[in-house]
């Protein structure tokens, strides 16, 4: 008898206590269909829109307020500490009101690795890609709307390669600063640790925000710290100046990279999708 409970126990101990989603289809038609879906653009489009507003106003405001030009304090104004705050903080905030809705992206880099992993389909990840370019636009241009002139002699909150970098170095900073987002994306919302840790509630929105918020102390200095497309892209096309404009690739393709390497890592190396794949062809393949 206590050996039958013993295997009891021990089978339920072994069974699977998490499911993960189904992978999406590359191209869900019927989504265009779906109110859900154009109400996860706008969300999108707003998150956007708000994260831009809201820390392209820091940049400028910390820089207006350590201007020495202006008699400004150099040891006044929230600092590269606040600065990071700022985008990480908001990015938590925004991924909390939107996790439901859209799931949150925020950025493309985080819409394409998750394309990537199967997570979205590719119509939603274009939709959303366009809905997060459009937002950061609209942040943006409201910064210089209610702030012109701080707007243009404060560069416009726009991502460049510091003086003294190179473009490899950029670009390495950028693709390595988006694989750590993108990572922690991928680990925070992975329904095997929610099932693990459900004794332990973790609110995914917390570390995302926070791999933002380390990200943005160690490559401000490098370049500003994009690992957002969306972002570096609607401060250049607001403040339309050459220097952000050549650089602009450095933003497209080293988030893209890093999040690419992020997906494979996370569902190929830790989650072993591709040898689960594998032996399930193999034992499907045995089947006479």
């Amino acid at each position: 008898m206590a050996k039958d409970i013993e295997v009891s126990q021990q089978g339920s101990f072994s069974a699977k206590d998490y499911h993960d989603p189904p992978p999406a289809p590359l191209v869900d038609v019927e989504e265009l269909t779906k109110w859900s879906f154009y109400r996860a653009i706008i969300a999108e489009f707003i998150a956007t829109l708000l994260f831009l507003y809201i820390t392209v106003l820091t940049v400028i405001g910390y820089k207006s307020q350590t201007d020495p030009n202006i008699n400004g304090d150099q040891c006044g104004g929230v600092g590269i500490l606040g600065i990071a705050w700022s985008f990480g903080g908001m990015i938590f905030v925004l991924v909390y009101c939107t996790a439901g809705i859209s799931g949150g992206h925020i950025n493309p880099a985080v819409t394409f690795g998750l394309f990537l992993a199967r997570k979205v389909s590719l119509i939603r990840a274009v939709m959303y890609m366009i809905a997060q370019c459009l937002g950061a636009m609209c942040g943006v241009g409201l910064v210089k709307g209610f702030q012109k002139a701080y707007f243009v002699r404060y560069g416009g909150g726009a991502n460049e390669v510091s003086t003294g970098y190179s473009k490899g170095v950029g670009l390495g900073a950028e693709i390595i600063g988006t694989f750590v987002l993108v990572y922690t994306v991928f680990s925070a919302t992975d329904p095997k640790r929610s099932a693990r840790d459900s004794h332990v509630p973790v609110l995914a929105p917390l570390p995302i925000g926070f791999a933002v918020f380390m990200v943005h102390l160690a490559t401000i200095p490098v370049t500003g710290t994009g690992i957002n497309p969306a972002r570096s892209l609607g401060a250049a096309v607001i403040y339309n100046k050459d220097k952000a404009w050549d650089d602009q690739w450095i933003f497209w393709v080293g988030p893209f990279i890093g999040a690419a390497i992020a997906a494979f890592y996370h569902q190929y190396i830790l989650r072993g999708s591709a040898i689960k794949a594998f032996g399930s062809f193999r034992s499907s393949s045995n089947v006479v």
